[in-house]
């Protein structure tokens, strides 16, 4: 019996044209009946880098009970040359996060996978203290088990305090180990008390490797830490009125 949280991450790999670009994580968010790929936003656009894919291709598995089956769905990212994932802002800026509709009835059929919901958010950030342990999940370097097309997960814990904004930014401060490709994953929590399909809380989407602009590479080791954005940011863009980029 496979972990349901395994089947709620997807590879995502970018394009500009054919010309494949990186890898990174999504996964899978549910609210009204309408379905969302999450990831973080400078996966599907980053200018200082200049990272601009055309398309991106995620895959499902089609087969419950034989994991070795999967199929490929190619999503243009833009149509009539606009963006179609939604971006936030907060308080401070832009939020590192971005969510896709996608189309049911483009989804490979018999597709099987595992989505979040707005019960997963945790929605009073003081319940959870400093150090608490969490879990990434995702496709570090692209790496997972080709066979099964499963992601790998990471051990993590809380490195600042989750219920204030870290420098006032809309994120907090994990230890995990990351690697590129680990960007969107979802960090979580288990909860044993919540749902029983799924009983983790998503706290936040992992972003991007946190260190000092002052460090000096050659005597000092990287900090080893990372910035989740706050999960409920979601809520944002799940709504019917967002807007897309």
């Amino acid at each position: 019996m496979i972990e349901p949280l395994l089947l709620t991450t997807t590879l995502i790999t970018t394009f500009d044209g054919n010309r494949r670009l990186s890898n990174a994580t999504g996964f899978f968010f549910e609210r009204e009946g309408r379905l969302y790929l999450v990831t973080s936003r400078h996966v599907l656009f980053d200018r200082p880098s200049g990272h601009a894919p055309s398309r991106i291709e995620i895959d499902f598995h089609t087969d419950a009970q034989n994991l070795t089956q999967f199929a490929t769905l190619t999503i243009p990212l833009y149509s009539n040359g606009n963006g179609i994932w939604r971006e936030g802002l907060d308080s401070a800026g832009a939020v590192d996060v971005a969510a896709i509709e996608l189309d049911r009835s483009a989804i490979p059929a018999g597709s099987v996978f595992v989505c979040f919901t707005p019960a997963h958010l945790q929605h009073n950030l003081r319940e959870i203290e400093v150090g608490t342990p969490l879990l990434l999940v995702g496709f570090p370097m692209g790496f997972q088990d080709v066979r099964h097309h499963l992601p790998v997960v990471r051990q993590a814990l809380i490195a600042s305090s989750f219920g204030l904004r870290f420098q006032g930014q809309g994120y907090f401060l994990t230890d995990a180990r990351t690697h590129r490709g680990s960007s969107g994953a979802p960090v979580v929590l288990h909860d044993a008390g919540s749902d029983p399909a799924l009983p983790w809380k998503l706290l936040g989407v992992h972003s991007a490797q946190m260190d000092m602009g002052g460090r000096d590479p050659q005597f000092d080791e990287s900090l080893g830490l990372n910035c989740a954005w706050y999960a409920d940011i979601l809520l944002t863009l799940t709504t019917a009125e967002s807007q897309t980029a």
